[in-house]
């Protein structure tokens, strides 16, 4: 929303300046976005006078002048045929930029005469295309700021603009008015109400409207009238230079107007040709297929439904969008029927974000304007072209009628202090309300009709505050609910987000947020992409489904690493994945990925790739910080996108997966264009056990003074027994004693045969109360062949 300073002097007398009322502005909410000031480019710009002008000694066109300065008497070089003595001009001095010419002025020699400066035509200046000839002033002071003079004798020239951003709930502020209205309840200055007085109709209108009873939800209220005899030349030149500042190009006297009154009042018009409409005016619902040629000279198709203002030919007019071409005035118009209309917000929106149009009436109509404002806008609009383009104007006729929108909110002004903060006297905020347009009766406010966005109690509150300025909002802490230390407000879930994000990153990951959206390739390789996960309405072909997995996004952004030359890589995410629509078909992990090497080459030139014990490494830890037990179950029945050799589910009993680790597919590397070998873990935060320990605090740190014991044994075991599974079951042997059991050594073949193999452990024994006796040490180890025996079927190695 643009509006020039002196138009808003229009509607509010003040004495502000420019900084002061875009401060205001920001303040209240209407946030100032720019501030073009004319004055500032020709600040350096100063008055002189030509004392003397002679023929150049080397040059027909150009005269050598001696001009009076604010620094005394300088020569300058002119080529302007209107040079000559006596005159009062602007002057250019050495050091000042002219904007017409991109040029800053300097001290010059021109065909062997010094000149000292410029005399500036309009073009120059950019005030106008005005070229043939420099500016002579009629008045001014030798050494007095062009633009100072310019403020007293022509200030449309340096009359600044104003740009505001205008939030959804503000369509007040899309008129001059309405800003004029926030900045007198301010105290910025006091609005100027002038009175509307209604046009006497001298004839009745032989043009009717009427209104079909379907389409009265969308087209409430009509009102125009046929003002005959109307001559449509140029708007006079402070209207267009009134619409030129605010970046519109004028085209007509009437056409002007309407764009005058829809920045002014925000009460957006249209004005057709009456002698090219035949018949009576008729609004109505379209029953789709129905064409018009638009103003823009493109050419609409109704769609069944949209609101239309048609004669008894055609269509006319898209009703609160854009007018149509054929029934448009131009310089040969005799006879005009003026319209001002309210149309229903939504039926508005609808329509034009249907046929792609943008226009000024659809902007303002859509966010809603004054509907108690249709008739009064039409009677200043019919004054205007009275006194602009003459003629005489038609009774007023009408359709419809005006929308009730009156209600009424309580004024608790108590609820300042306790939905604000604030504590604003109670007569201050009955005085802020009706500065505002708000009329009260008792300790009940009735909104004005021109903020629909006014829709309760709280929203009364919100404009007490916004007038009174949160500025003046003084910062204090909340009260405590309760007192002492306050609880804890994040969930276990949350917690172990925050760990596992914590440790991830702690191993030497990078953090990395994808979008939860993958393309359908990509989410069937990670047994995704069925219609249960496929978006609605995907915001691109490359995301119509919810991710399965984050090993698609981690990969895909692995890819794009890789093909920028970064080779090593360790990427990790924390987020949802998705095995369905509904509520509950999505769960919360922390995956990591790792390619290339696990770091950089040594001193002789080697170093190691990443495998699938760095992915089990790492997934320990982070099962390890988020207090999941040590003893744990592996299975190879890992997805499809692992390696099938490679990999592992970590599971707690057969039905409880707390994650998976290993090596990545090569065929799904390769669909993904990753350069592998590439590992990995996946980790279920929610699958983990809670603590049955409920305290903050850890638990006392018990150590044994007593010396711990290490035994060695070797076992026979068929060769597709796992590790873990004779870990485990010597572990489990006496879980009292037994600290620790770890694999040493691994032997295959020799006199042990097919199919056989041989894993050497190491069993430590803590003791607690007591030293332990030989008899007791062989005793646990007698437990220990007997478990592993009956648990892997393995034997004693002699």
């Amino acid at each position: 929303m643009k509006f020039t300073l002196s138009w808003l002097h229009e509607h509010l007398d003040t004495t502000a300046s420019v900084a002061e009322i875009a401060e205001t502005l920001t303040d209240l909410g209407l946030e100032v976005e720019g501030i073009e000031n004319p004055a500032e480019k020709l600040r350096d710009f100063t008055i002189g006078k030509v004392q003397t002008a002679e023929q150049h000694p080397d040059a027909d066109r150009l005269r050598v002048c001696m001009v009076e300065t604010d620094e005394g008497l300088k020569q300058i070089v002119c080529g302007a045929p209107n040079a000559r003595a006596g005159i009062t001009v602007v002057i250019a001095k050495p050091g000042t930029y002219v904007p017409g010419i991109d040029t800053t002025i300097q001290v010059g020699r021109i065909r062997g005469v010094e000149s000292f400066g410029m005399m500036a035509s309009e073009r120059e200046m950019e005030l106008s295309d005005e070229h043939d000839g420099i500016i002579e002033l009629a008045s001014g002071e030798v050494g007095q700021s062009f633009a100072d003079w310019l403020a007293e004798n022509d200030p449309a020239f340096v009359d600044p603009v104003i740009e505001i951003a205008i939030t959804p709930n503000r369509q007040d502020a899309l008129g001059v008015e309405g800003i004029a209205r926030d900045l007198a309840a301010r105290g910025l200055g006091s609005k100027i109400d002038r009175p509307i007085a209604p046009v006497k109709g001298t004839f009745k209108s032989p043009m009717g409207v009427t209104i079909d009873d379907d389409a009265l939800d969308g087209a409430p209220y009509f009102t125009g009238r046929m003002i005959r005899g109307v001559k449509n030349g140029p708007s006079p030149a402070w209207l267009q230079a009134r619409l030129k500042a605010i970046g519109l190009r004028p085209i007509s006297a009437l056409v002007d107007i309407t764009n005058f009154f829809t920045y002014d009042r925000n009460r957006p018009l249209h004005v057709f040709d009456a002698d090219k409409v035949q018949g009576d005016l008729r609004v109505h619902r379209a029953k789709g297929g129905e064409t018009l040629l638009a103003l823009d000279d493109k050419t609409y198709t109704f769609a069944p439904g949209m609101i239309v203002i048609s004669d008894d030919r055609a269509a006319e007019s898209i009703a609160g969008v854009m007018g149509g071409e054929e029934s448009g005035v131009t310089e040969d118009t005799i006879n005009v029927f003026l319209e001002s209309a309210y149309w229903d917000p939504i039926t508005i929106a609808h329509t034009g974000r249907d046929l792609k149009v943008n226009s000024d009436a659809r902007y303002r109509f859509e966010r809603g304007v004054d509907p108690a404002f249709t008739l009064p806008g039409l009677e200043l609009a019919t004054q205007m072209v009275l006194d602009l383009c003459g003629g005489e104007a038609s009774e007023v006729l009408s359709a419809g009628a005006v929308p009730d929108t009156k209600r009424a909110y309580k004024l608790d002004t108590d609820r300042c202090s306790s939905l604000v903060g604030m504590d604003i006297p109670a007569e201050t905020q009955r005085a802020t309300l009706e500065s505002l347009g708000f009329s009260l009766d008792g300790d009940m406010a009735t909104p004005p009709s021109w903020r629909v966005d006014v829709q309760g109690e709280a929203d009364l509150v919100e404009e007490i505050a916004r007038i009174a300025s949160l500025t003046n909002l003084i910062p204090k802490p909340m009260p405590r609910m309760s007192a002492g230390v306050p609880k804890a407000i994040l969930t276990p879930l949350q917690k172990r987000e925050q760990i596992a994000r914590r440790t991830t990153a702690a191993l030497g990951y990078n953090e990395c947020v994808t979008y939860s959206f993958i393309d359908e390739a990509s989410a069937q390789l990670f047994g995704g992409g069925t219609d249960a996960t496929r978006v609605a309405n995907p915001i691109s072909s490359e995301m119509t489904h919810m991710r399965p997995t984050h090993l698609a996004g981690l990969l895909q952004a692995a890819a794009r690493n890789q093909s920028r030359g970064f080779a090593d890589l360790a990427l990790f995410e924390v987020g949802a994945v998705f095995q369905g629509g509904e509520p509950g078909e999505q769960e919360l992990l922390v995956t990591g990925i790792r390619i290339g090497a696990t770091g950089p080459k040594g001193p002789h030139g080697a170093r190691r790739g990443v495998d699938v014990f760095d992915a089990r490494a790492d997934a320990d830890a982070v099962l390890s910080a988020l207090g999941a037990p040590s003893r744990t179950q592996f299975s190879r029945s890992a997805k499809d996108w692992w390696h099938p050799g490679r990999s592992a589910r970590i599971m707690l009993g057969p039905k409880i997966i707390l994650g998976s680790f290993g090596e990545l597919h090569p065929k799904t590397l390769r669909e993904l264009d990753v350069k592998g070998p590439a590992v990995g873990f996946a980790i279920h935060l929610a699958a983990i056990p809670q603590s049955k320990a409920k305290t903050a605090s850890r638990g006392a740190l018990r150590m044994s003074d007593l010396q711990a014991v290490e035994r060695d044994f070797a076992f026979v075991l068929d060769a597709q027994v796992e590790a873990i599974t004779l870990v485990n079951a010597a572990a489990g042997a006496d879980k009292a004693l037994i600290e620790e059991v770890r694999v040493f050594d691994e032997f295959i073949g020799g006199s042990l045969g097919e199919g056989k193999k041989s894993l050497a452990i190491t069993v430590r024994l803590q003791p607690n109360d007591k030293t332990l006796t030989d008899q007791e040490i062989d005793a646990v180890g007698a437990k220990i062949v007997e478990k592993v025996g009956k648990v892997t079927g393995g034997t004693l190695r002699g």
